[in-house]
């Protein structure tokens, strides 16, 4: 077995792996300047004992909206004398009392203990925000909510904080939400909506040439140098931008090539790592997604994919149709309520199910294709983009999937290096 001291010594592509990861935030962020400068000029106020307005900023996956908050906040904090954010993943804290318990921790010592109702929660974060930091000023409080259509209490909890605001006899709180979905105001309450949208930022997705230009950033500090072809470069960005501008994904395709390269020992990353790279970051990313989607999301996506198991049809979207059954909504909406019902689950109303079915299209999970009226008046064809095997264990069997993908992806790598070998 060998040392730490011998791996760390190995030959490798990589200088800093942590410049590839989309979490890291560099110190210039390419094409995001005018959103930087909205979002900044959105929390200034608070910077000069006012109340900042309330922002919301949409996109899809991987246009740069919580590393553009992240990179913002970092800067607020350093021009602010007194604490005053909290970021909150909702994807973690998924529901109103875990995110206003969250809240509460951040400023308030005593609330690290447990037990406490969410009431307590309340009464405690209204009592602090309303008591002045001793220099006399009010406190300003900036909460970030990431991903916050992850909130199962969603209604609940945007009544509670805006609420907040009409007690505090001084100080306040203002909200900064980050979600994937464009349609997210429209499911909220009307008593929440005007007073929470005040200001909105819409995130659009990169197109090739701009995720070419943030790839070499990243590589150029990433990677040793001579190590990445440009061609590589123009490939993962090429590949991304057609997966809906995703730089999370373009990125991840060059760490997974670097990978590549490296358990190939060629040290040199080029398309072929990339295309080889490319099947294991979809497969990872679609068992990312599936894995946290709501509860009857994954019900309706296990009823397509149920369907599509019994008819032995599978079709890779963006390939093309080797053999296919139409599958109707109508079909998959009495699998789901099936499924439910041996789950025992309420199904959602028909209008729910519209809804799941197009996120889950806005995902990639699904395609649908709308028929001509007849019989059952207008429906929708729908396709499945994964295999319908991985989907089910991913969902029934998460555990037992992801043991399963590092097999697999151990005995490339020994099949890899034997090949080097002989």
């Amino acid at each position: 077995m060998p040392t730490f001291e011998e791996i760390l010594s190995y030959p490798t592509v990589f200088l800093d792996r942590n410049v590839l990861s989309p979490h890291f935030i560099p110190d210039v962020l390419p094409y995001r300047e005018k959103e930087i400068e909205r979002i900044m000029y959105t929390i200034a106020p608070a910077l000069e004992n006012q109340r900042p307005k309330n922002l919301f900023i949409y996109g899809k996956t991987g246009t740069g909206k919580t590393c553009t908050v992240k990179k913002v906040m970092n800067e607020f904090k350093v021009n602010s004398k007194h604490e005053q954010d909290v970021y909150v993943n909702c994807r973690m804290y998924n529901s109103r009392y875990r995110v206003m318990q969250k809240i509460g921790k951040k400023f308030i010592e005593e609330l690290d203990k447990t037990g406490f109702g969410i009431s307590h929660f309340y009464e405690k974060i209204l009592e602090y925000v309303q008591t002045p930091y001793d220099d006399g000023k009010e406190k300003r409080i900036i909460v970030v909510l990431d991903e916050v259509d992850m909130v199962k209490d969603l209604d609940e909890l945007m009544y509670m904080l805006t609420r907040i605001n009409d007690e505090l006899k001084s100080g306040s709180i203002s909200i900064i939400g980050i979600t994937n979905k464009l349609t997210f105001k429209d499911a909220l309450d009307p008593r929440s909506k005007s007073s929470l949208c005040e200001t909105e930022i819409v995130f659009k997705p990169y197109n090739s040439q701009q995720l070419k230009e943030i790839l070499k950033q990243r590589a150029a500090k990433g990677f040793k140098e001579g190590t990445v072809h440009e061609s590589a470069i123009n490939l993962a960005a090429a590949i991304a931008a057609q997966e809906t501008g995703d730089a999370r994904y373009a990125l991840q395709l060059l760490l997974k090539a670097g990978e590549v390269a490296d358990s190939k020992k060629s040290f040199l990353i080029t398309d072929e790592e990339v295309e080889q790279a490319r099947k294991n970051v979809d497969n990872e990313l679609a068992g990312e997604i599936i894995r946290t989607l709501p509860v009857h999301q994954q019900l309706v996506l296990l009823a397509v994919s149920s369907l599509y198991k019994n008819a032995g049809a599978y079709q890779k979207l963006g390939q093309d149709i080797i053999e296919e059954e139409n599958i109707l909504s109508g079909d998959v909406y009495e699998e789901y309520c099936r499924i439910c019902r041996k789950m025992k689950k309420t199904p959602r109303s028909a209008r729910w199910y519209r809804e799941y079915l197009n996120e889950l299209e806005m995902l990639g999970l699904i395609t649908t294709i709308e028929t001509s009226k007849g019989l059952r008046g207008h429906s929708r064809f729908i396709k499945l983009g994964y295999n319908s095997e991985q989907i089910q264990q991913i969902i029934l069997n998460p555990k037992k999937y992801e043991n399963e993908q590092k097999d697999q992806e151990e005995e490339n790598k020994q099949n890899t290096q034997q090949k080097i070998f002989y």
